[in-house]
């Protein structure tokens, strides 16, 4: 922390909006090992301080006037807080439940604000790639050195907190989905030799078993739709001729992939291909597909039928369920929540989530990750909700204008220029 800060407030203008958007990276990838070790300065750490270094970098460097959506989104976020002031009950934490749900929206706002149509290099984006990455690396080595051996910690095919770093398995497989995405990316773009082929397959296959054997199937599924809008966009912007290497690079990742699979059966004792057959360990199949996520879907609506107009506060979906049941479940998809807590607010909110990238899209098409980074975001908030940090920076990175990278034009026409002075010279 003390080191971003140091490089934000000390850089130049030139390399302010870098240096914000490295620090909001790492803390995004390195979040879930700080929560799983209880290493951080609290639990909702890594959402903070992305929220600091984008005010800080909002402070000197300013935000686009098209952005003006997000500030309408954030505004839209107070009333469910008054709300909230009457219809909690008197048991209920204010402070802690209000942070809990609107921490996360927050950040995205935030970030969404300081990152729209702000400008960076193809190879500023991949190093912000990687800086997600290495973390993430971090928390696979810790997950094999917390759970070494599998088969003596299979518990059915429920998640399994126990194989997830003694953490939730959903945000465990969240992250490690991330990272088996940033790898992936990293071996199709940034892999010219086969050292760093080798040394990334190796990478993928450590973090996509890891993820499987959390037994939360969410961040693994968000993983191979973000993948797939990574090579749909990937072959679509390539030229035919190009494609040969990217088939190359499938059939290593589809290889790999495969095998992994197939160890994480053995490794399981078949169980989770049960889990993703939706059966339990007797091969018995589920009612429900989704775990109980669509009953807490359908609570949700009935909260913004209750109370269409202004919803019945930030919370208090949780708060009712307190009341009703006596457990503690929080809110699982984000769509839902917002829905049930801030009524028609909520959809304006929804609306301009979905639509305002989409705008931005139809001026500028060179952010190659740009689908990729929505359906994480997506994916990740109809499983899982904002609990971490990163939905919400994926989805400010999105909004990135993304530009070739200036410095090696500028030194062809140096050059160009050198070349007929020389021979004038001559």
């Amino acid at each position: 922390m003390g080191y971003f800060l140091y490089r934000i407030v000390t850089s130049t203008p030139s390399k302010l909006t870098m240096n914000v958007l490295l620090g909001c990276a790492y803390f995004t990838g390195i979040e879930i090992l700080f929560r799983m070790t209880k290493g951080g300065l609290a639990y909702e750490a890594s959402k903070y301080l992305v929220v600091v270094f984008v005010l800080i970098g909002m402070f000197y460097r300013g935000v686009s006037g098209k952005g003006y959506a997000y500030f309408i989104y954030l505004v839209l976020l107070i009333p469910s807080i008054i709300v909230a002031s009457v219809t909690l009950t008197l048991d209920a934490k204010f402070r802690s439940n209000i942070t809990f749900v609107l921490s996360g929206p927050v950040c995205l706002g935030l970030a969404a604000l300081f990152c729209y149509d702000r400008k960076v290099t193809y190879q500023q984006l991949h190093k912000l790639i990687l800086y997600i990455l290495l973390p993430i690396i971090s928390t696979t080595t810790y997950l094999f050195l917390y759970t070494p051996s599998i088969k003596d910690r299979l518990s059915g095919t429920a998640s399994n907190a126990a194989l997830s770093g003694g953490f939730g398995p959903n945000q465990v497989s969240t992250i490690l989905g991330l990272g088996i995405f940033c790898v992936v990316v990293r071996l199709v773009l940034k892999s010219p030799n086969i050292f760093l082929k080798s040394l990334n397959l190796i990478l993928l296959a450590a973090m996509t078993f890891r993820a499987i054997v959390t037994f939360s199937r969410g961040g693994v599924l968000a993983a191979g739709l973000v993948i797939a809008a990574f090579f749909a966009t990937v072959v679509f912007r390539l030229k035919v001729k190009r494609l040969i290497p990217l088939f190359g690079s499938v059939f290593l990742l589809v290889s790999i992939l495969a095998i992994t699979w197939v160890v994480s059966s053995n490794q399981t004792r078949g169980l989770i291909d049960k889990r993703y057959a939706n059966q339990d360990a007797l091969g018995r199949e589920k009612e429900d597909l989704t775990t109980g996520r669509l009953d807490l879907f359908i609570e949700e609506v009935d909260g913004f039928l209750e109370s269409p107009f202004l919803g019945i506060g930030a919370s208090r979906v949780k708060n009712k369920r307190v009341q009703e049941t006596g457990q503690q479940l929080p809110s699982h998809n984000e769509l839902g929540r917002l829905l049930s807590e801030h009524g028609m607010l909520g959809i304006i909110c929804i609306l301009i989530l979905i639509f305002k990238p989409l705008t931005l899209r139809t001026n500028n098409r060179r952010n190659i990750f740009f689908f990729s980074f929505l359906a994480f975001w997506f994916a990740t908030i109809n499983h899982s909700g904002i609990r971490i940090a990163a939905p919400a920076v994926l989805y400010a990175l999105a909004l990135l204008n993304v530009t070739h990278d200036t410095s090696q034009n500028k030194r062809s026409i140096r050059n160009r220029n050198i070349q007929p002075q020389i021979a004038s010279e001559q």
